[in-house]
């Protein structure tokens, strides 16, 4: 079965089933629907490589994440992969766990599929790999780290917003001894979510203690584990700011061992807005990320760049903001939670008197 029978039944030339198949726009919509009553009738599927042969596309997206068993990025793969459908591509998926041979075979797959663009949604990527897919003239989309070149774009995220808002709301509870737990350092995300945080503490006049600030690895273990050190520190926080939802959620587990209550006794904060953080107990405040936001931002670049010339189109900058959503990991801090009761204590005693 081939497009010469199909345009045979359909008593079209086979220039017009090609035009029809392809989705071009200027097709007569007579004939496009004599075409598709066809084709559904025969089962006919087209031959995609052969297609990308002629026209050059393979039509196929590639995406690149850290770990897919991360909580974060399902939600960034369907709303990727949902434009994908929407826009007759198809998705090549690969996930690198944070292991630089595995992101080297990522690439070289990406590359062997002649894949139409590259969306690099892990945080971190060793740059000797770019060179390799800028060297095939493949489009590329980065999380915060994408070079200043033709044929990259590059999601701004903007940390500094929603960390601002973290932070100014623990102020607001009276919490002075705030923690904060990063992500790996040699990331650059990992640095410019700690730098946030420092700046924003700094402009509201709290110290940031040195002994408050922990390196984590962004999972739930690595939560648990940061919890142990700010627990074996002399002067303890009343809340922790975590650089993600996993490691709030480590934090939450290990106290709840130690029975610590969540928010009476510490106050806790996450980043990305995880579904699972709404159905914590308490459910989890945290600074949303939005992942459906970052999968459109992505495509969106990839999209732009093939339906341009993608070898000359400038690079460009697309921002992801962030905002604080409250839920109840946060209270006033304990102390000053103790210094109410005893201030309405006295002034029930003065009125009796």
């Amino acid at each position: 079965m081939d497009i010469r029978e199909i345009a045979r039944r359909a008593k079209v030339s086979t220039a017009t089933v090609s035009r029809t198949i392809n989705r071009v726009p200027t097709v007569d919509p007579l004939l496009a629907k004599r075409v598709w009553r066809v084709v559904n009738e025969l089962g006919y599927y087209p031959n995609r490589q052969a297609r990308a042969l002629v026209s050059g596309r393979s039509r196929i997206f590639g995406l690149i994440v850290s770990e897919i068993t991360n909580p974060f990025f399902p939600e960034i793969v369907q709303s990727f992969e949902d434009l994908a459908v929407q826009h007759n591509y198809e998705l090549l998926l690969t996930s690198t766990v944070h292991d630089p041979k595995r992101m080297e075979m990522s690439v070289r797959r990406m590359i062997e599929r002649r894949v139409d663009g590259v969306a690099i949604l892990t945080f971190g990527m060793e740059d000797s790999l770019i060179g390799d897919l800028r060297f095939r003239k493949v489009p590329l989309v980065f999380v915060d780290v994408g070079p200043r070149m033709p044929g990259v774009s590059n999601i701004r995220v903007q940390y500094q917003e929603g960390i601002r808002e973290a932070v100014q709301h623990l102020a607001a509870l009276r919490h002075t001894r705030i923690a904060f737990v990063s992500g790996p350092l040699a990331l650059r995300s990992a640095v410019a979510r700690k730098a946030a945080f420092e700046q924003s503490m700094q402009e509201i006049g709290l110290k940031v203690a040195r002994e408050l600030i922990i390196e984590g690895d962004h999972t739930m273990k690595g939560g648990m584990r940061a919890l142990l050190e700010l627990l074996s520190v002399r002067e303890r926080p009343t809340a922790v700011l975590c650089s993600n939802d996993m490691t709030a959620i480590g934090v939450m587990r290990e106290a709840f061992d130690y029975g610590i209550r969540v928010p009476e006794d510490l106050s806790l904060v996450g980043f990305d807005d995880i579904r699972m953080a709404q159905f914590m107990i308490p459910p989890l405040t945290t600074v949303q990320m939005s992942q459906t936001e970052l999968a459109n931002l992505a495509f969106q670049a990839l999209l732009n760049h093939v339906e341009s010339d993608s070898l000359s189109l400038k690079h460009k900058e697309y921002i992801l903001h962030t905002t604080l959503v409250v839920r109840k990991s946060t209270a006033i801090a304990a102390s000053s939670s103790a210094e109410e009761k005893a201030a309405k204590a006295r002034r029930l005693v003065s009125r009796t008197a």
